[in-house]
């Protein structure tokens, strides 16, 4: 047997301990035994919505847009599709009626994410999800409450778009939230 000698590429690891900018961030001591390790990140992301882009658009103008297949009964869709999943016809832009959208179910959040402290900057009691049932829609919308009160979301409330426009813009989901509709809470 000949042995051939390979060539290869060493790799060499940066330190990456970091203790002293936590210590800085969180003002305290970080113990030895807990690992600072900085992963620093720069890069720019682009991101393409593609063919649901008109949905996103419509947001950022205060419109809400779903799908619908001209060849098959389903409803609209929302969130769009590009294609029909049922025959994968092209789908049609269509406005969406929300005059009687309801909540369906709803969850509480305590730890909702970055693009949620815009909306709940005192913390106080967790963001509500929820998910918006809206007649002629064949799929169940999810989204937040933006406003909500004691005792707020229930199974079947009333609620309405509010979108984030302008400078406001997000360019993303979060550019949609649902407030009460005011109305009587019925049990």
């Amino acid at each position: 047997m000949v042995e051939s000698k390979i060539e290869r590429q060493k790799v060499t690891l940066k330190e990456g301990l970091k203790p002293e900018l936590v210590e800085k961030l969180f003002k305290q001591p970080v113990p030895d035994e807990y690992w600072v390790i900085a992963n620093p990140r720069g890069q720019d992301h682009f991101h393409s919505y593609g063919g649901v882009t008109p949905f996103f658009e419509g947001l950022t103008e205060g419109k809400l847009l779903g799908t619908k297949c001209p060849d098959e009964d389903t409803g609209i869709w929302l969130p769009p599709r590009v294609d029909c999943p049922d025959c994968w016809g092209k789908m049609e832009w269509v406005p969406v009626d929300t005059s009687e959208a309801r909540v369906y179910t709803h969850s509480t959040t305590n730890y909702p994410g970055e693009g949620f402290k815009l909306e709940n900057e005192g913390g106080g009691g967790g963001v509500p999800l929820i998910s918006v049932e809206i007649p002629g829609v064949c799929t169940k919308l999810m989204s937040y409450l933006s406003e909500f009160g004691e005792g707020e979301p229930y199974i079947g409330m009333r609620v309405k778009p509010v979108f984030r426009t302008g400078e406001d813009s997000t360019f993303s989901i979060l550019d949609l939230s649902w407030v009460p509709v005011d109305e009587e809470k019925s049990q």
